[in-house]
This record gives structure tokens, C-alpha cells and sequence, in this order.
């Protein structure tokens, strides 16, 4: 770690993995009602898990990007940050903005759009410390060093602030609200946050394999250029059944069969770089969820995005568990193993320890990575059988649901298998260091 102001990162990722561990707790609970429909029903109502579950993935996921900024962006710009009490004030309303929500949530006090239920004043202290943060990042990049990793990282920041106001816009037409509800919902996800992974990979692709940076940042400029290309027209697949002019079918069904581009060239790029660079170096935990990230993106948000994008099959599928499928491993795979990523490789240095508790690092990998592969597959089928007997069969919505019980006890018994690996995981990288260093090596810190 070469700049003191680095270890910023570190409340950051701290409190990014708390709420991960909440999300998987709420992600079990609501897993839990699709079997037992009876279960916790007058404590906390299905839909309040489930708010609660998604809202929580988005925050944590912004507040690990924030952590990953503050770790790379010294070291890219080769200047400390600008302000670190500035960090450490934004981090405390964000948190009390997320906190504050998820407590709404279990009194009912919501907006009811989904992923952007946060009360009025969730939603301005959510963009206080956005803005707070851009400006702290903003200036640190302005007067340092200016990079492709730094400067693509900053430009999706940026976007991912500029369209976090639509969320301020509700209009009183469904269709209407639907319309620019996406332009948040997708244009992050599917659009502006793959610049963010894709500078991520790019940093920890530079770090861990030492290929030469002009050649990686040649590779992150195509990548960006597709994603942003393919991306934000992409957003009309969304636009097929909700009122939109019937132009957005034919649009939004070609730019989303080009989505699967940019995540086929993450994954090209990330095991070209491996085979090219060295493969010496000593945090394997890190290089793992690196190359794992990429791949798993390809197929979660690449290939099963693919399977129901275009608008005559998603006639079929659209609100069905195959939609369930798709999100769970798109977003895994994107952006929880990156931000997982980062952490393995940047808490060594934050602790000032040895790379440590690696092995317990990669059984979490295989653990969550395998639980999260097999839920999907049970969902997709779930997903399939769902499509086929309510959609062209015209069977009830509930007797389908019956259905498909067998399915939601696996995919319940995946969750639990997630929720075991996020425990080998916190505790890998906030735990006592085990691993015992090469002879003549001390320690900087105790563990």
C-alpha cells in the first residue's frame, strides 16, 4: 500500500460487507415463504423481505465501489485523497440514509417502485453522499495522474449519479413511470456500472498478472465502447409490454443481443492478460475471484440475458423465475464477485499483513459460486415449466406456484449453501491471520 490515505477503503468495505450479510439473511427469510407461505407472515410480510433484500444489494454494492474507488485511485492518480474526512462523513450518511431505509421498510414506509423504494429523505441523503463522494474522487483524479482505469472509473461514477435523479421522477402515468423507472434500473446494471467493473478488472488484472498497462488499457477501451454502445439502447428490451411505441421491440431485441459482446470481451481479456503475465503472484484468493468474475458474468448476465432478450420470447418469459435466474447470476457474477475481488486483494495490504487465510478464501469462492450456479439452473427450470403451463397452457397463477414447490426447497437449499460461503468469507478477510509467513518475514501488525 503506498498512500496512508488508502486505508479509507477499509470502513468502506467494513460496512459493505455488513449489509451483505443482511442481504443474504433476507434473501434466505423470503427463499423461506416460497415453501413455508405461512412463515414470519405477521412480523415481516413477504414484499418487505423482498424490498428488503434488493434494496440492500444495490446499497452495499454502491458502498464496496465507493471502498474500491478510494483504495485505487491514490495509487492511479499517485496522489492521496483529496479529503479523507470528507470520505469518512459521507460514508456515515450513506449509511444512516440505508440503514434508515431498511428500518422503513419494516414499518411500511416506503415508495413502492421497486428498487426505489427508499423514503423522500433516503433518497436526498443517498445523493448528499454521492455527490460528496464524486467531488472528494473528482478532485483527487483532477489534480493527480489521470489513467483509462481512473478516468473510465470516474466517467461510470458520474453517469451512475446522473441517472440516480430519475428516481426523484414519478410520474402518475404507469407507463410513463415505467419508461424512465429503467433508465435507473438498467442503465446502471446493464450500462454505466459495466464501466465500473470493467476498470475494476482492469486495476486488479494490472496488479496481479504485471502485463504491460497500455495493452490492458487498450482491451478496457473496447470493452467500454461496447458496453455503452450495446447498453443503452439495450434498455428497450424492457419497453416490449409496458406501452411503449412498437418500434422498441425490433431496437431493443438487436442492441440486446449485442450486450453479450461486452462480457464475452471481459472474459477474453481477463484470461489473456492471465496467460500472458506472470502467474506468481501470492494473492491466488484475489486472481480466483478475478478471472471468476469475468466468467460468471458472461453466462449470468451474457448468456442467460440472451435466452429471453428478444421480444418474442420474452412474449413467454418476462416475469417469470427465468427473470429470477438471469438477475441472480447477472449480478453475482458482475459485480458481487469484483467487489469480493478488490476486498480479498486490497485487505492484506489495509491489515498490512501477508496475503492470509487463502485457502478459506477459495472455499468461499467454490462454495457461493456453486450454491449461486445451481440456483440458477433451478430457477431457470422452475422459469421454463412457470412459462409453459401458465403462459401457453393458461393454468392459475397458484396452481403453477404449486408446481414448482420442489424447485424453490433446492433453490432455498442454495441459499443456504450462499449464506455458509459469506461467512468462510467475512471471516477469511476480517479474521486472524493463519497462514504463517516465509521464515525471516515479520509481520507489520498483530492480526
Amino acid at each position: 500500500m503506498k498512500y496512508e490515505t488508502q486505508r479509507v477503503a477499509l470502513p468502506f468495505f467494513a460496512v459493505a460487507m455488513a449489509l451483505f450479510a443482511l442481504q443474504v439473511i433476507f434473501g434466505i427469510l423470503a427463499a423461506t415463504v416460497y415453501v413455508l407461505p405461512e412463515f414470519m407472515v405477521d412480523l415481516v410480510p413477504f414484499h418487505v423481505m423482498r424490498m428488503s433484500h434488493t434494496n440492500l444489494l444495490i446499497v452495499w454494492l454502491l458502498m464496496g465501489f465507493m471502498g474500491c474507488t478510494y483504495f485505487l485511485l491514490p495509487e492511479e492518480a499517485e496522489r492521496d485523497i483529496h479529503s479523507p474526512m470528507i470520505a469518512y462523513v459521507q460514508l456515515a450518511i450513506f449509511a444512516v440514509a440505508g440503514a434508515g431505509a431498511l428500518i422503513s421498510y419494516q414499518f411500511g414506509i416506503h415508495e413502492g417502485r421497486e428498487f426505489l423504494e427508499q423514503p423522500l429523505w433516503s433518497k436526498i441523503l443517498i445523493t448528499i453522499s454521492f455527490l460528496m463522494f464524486l467531488y472528494n474522487t473528482s478532485i483527487t483524479l483532477y489534480k493527480g495522474r489521470k489513467t483509462a482505469i481512473n478516468s473510465v472509473l470516474m466517467l461510470g461514477l458520474w453517469l451512475a449519479a446522473i441517472f440516480w435523479f430519475f428516481a426523484f421522477y414519478n410520474p402518475s402515468n404507469l407507463a410513463l413511470d415505467k419508461l424512465y423507472w429503467w433508465w435507473i434500473v438498467h442503465v446502471w446494471v446493464e450500462g454505466v456500472w459495466e464501466l465500473i467493473m470493467a476498470s475494476l478488472l482492469a486495476y486488479l488484472l494490472i496488479k496481479l498478472t504485471g502485463v504491460d498497462r497500455e495493452i490492458i488499457e487498450k482491451w478496457l477501451y473496447v470493452i467500454i465502447g461496447l458496453a455503452l454502445f450495446s447498453g443503452l439502447l439495450g434498455t428497450g428490451h424492457h419497453y416490449y409490454w409496458i406501452g411503449a411505441p412498437a418500434y422498441w421491440q425490433p431496437v431493443g431485441s438487436f442492441f440486446s443481443t449485442l450486450e453479450v459482446a461486452p462480457f464475452f470481451a471481459m472474459v477474453m481479456f481477463a484470461f489473456y492478460m492471465f496467460w500472458k503475465g506472470r502467474r506468481n503472484h501470492p494473492n491466488k484468493s484475489a486472481m480466483l475471484w478475478t478471472l471468476g468474475s469475468a466468467t460468471v458474468a458472461f453466462f449470468g448476465a451474457g448468456v442467460w440475458g440472451f435466452m429471453h432478450t428478444l421480444h418474442w420470447v420474452n412474449y413467454y418469459t418476462h416475469g417469470t423465475q427465468v427473470t429470477a435466474a438471469h438477475g441472480h447470476l447477472a449480478f453475482y457474477g458482475a459485480y458481487v464477485m469484483m467487489v469480493l475481488g478488490v476486498i480479498t486483494y486490497a485487505m492484506p495490504q489495509l491489515r498490512r499483513l501477508q496475503p492470509f487465510n487463502q485457502i478459506l478464501n477459495m472455499w468461499s469462492f467454490w462454495l457461493m459460486t456453486s450454491a449461486m450456479c445451481f440456483m440458477t439452473f433451478t430457477l431457470t427450470f422452475a422459469g421454463v415449466v412457470q412459462t409453459h403451463l401458465q403462459r401457453v397452457l393458461g393454468m392459475n397463477y397458484m396452481e403453477v406456484q404449486q408446481q414448482l414447490e420442489l424447485f424453490y426447497w433446492m433453490r432455498l437449499g442454495a441459499g443456504l449453501v450462499v449464506s455458509i460461503a459469506a461467512v468462510l468469507f467475512l471471516y477469511a478477510v476480517f479474521g486472524p491471520a493463519r497462514e504463517e509467513l516465509p521464515e525471516g518475514e515479520t509481520r507489520l501488525t498483530t492480526a
